[in-house]
């Protein structure tokens, strides 16, 4: 299972001192999450932030477009390369047109349910994806638990792209308690907040979590 550590949970003014320190071995992704007050009240990155994290790191990013109108937005981070682009699939009536740019741009596209959607909501752009990231929590508000019925609907978008090359990303509330049970669902990668951070160590943090998805999927 890939870690994209979100950065949100980092202490941000040191981030220049601390990403050079991060190791592949033990986080994959480097999870960036953009709000734009709109779709979500909060407001964080926007390309310029990104850009400047990307200058001091080696490690992918996974750009999290948590923002209105991400047509808008989507080509600002083009040049970056990130390893996937993410909308909402609430955010956008033309999920196809937009899907296609970012893939012409040679980026894996991916896109997220909020958790009041749907999984069905995607059933008509699956063939369009590479990823499709689900939130187990409300996007926008820092330091939410994992919602109950987190799992069951983890199980069923699972069962939806299952006849897709299509990667499951989980989002919010990820931490040592529930590390098991989403690798026990097939998850490809979780994003990992207070989770990671917590310790003060990323890096052993990051390669125990993984140790815990791997011992799940070794013994099955």
């Amino acid at each position: 299972m890939k870690i994209s550590a979100s950065i949100l949970a980092a202490k941000l003014t040191g981030l220049a001192q601390e990403l050079p320190t991060y190791k592949q071995e033990s986080i994959d992704l480097i999870h960036i999450d953009v709000m734009d007050g709109n779709f979500v009240p909060q407001i964080s990155f926007g390309e310029a932030f990104t850009k400047e994290v990307k200058s001091h790191t080696q490690i992918p990013l996974d750009v999290h477009l948590m923002v209105s109108n991400p047509e808008l937005h989507v080509p600002k981070y083009f040049d970056l390369k990130p390893y996937c682009i993410t909308f909402h699939i609430e955010t956008t009536n033309f999920s196809v047109r937009l899907a296609e740019e970012i893939r012409k741009a040679g980026i894996k596209v991916g896109v997220s349910l909020n958790p009041q959607t749907p999984p069905e909501s995607i059933s008509q752009i699956l063939p369009y994806l590479d990823l499709v990231l689900l939130m187990t929590v409300d996007p926008g508000f820092y330091g939410q638990s994992f919602v109950k019925s987190g799992f069951e609907k983890i199980a069923a978008v699972r069962k939806l792209t299952k006849p897709y090359n299509i990667e499951l990303e989980v989002d919010g509330g990820v931490n040592e308690s529930n590390m098991e049970e989403l690798a026990r669902l097939g998850v490809d990668i979780t994003v990992v907040g207070s989770g990671l951070y917590k310790t003060g160590d990323p890096n052993a943090q990051g390669k125990k979590l993984k140790e815990l998805a791997v011992s799940v999927r070794t013994r099955s």
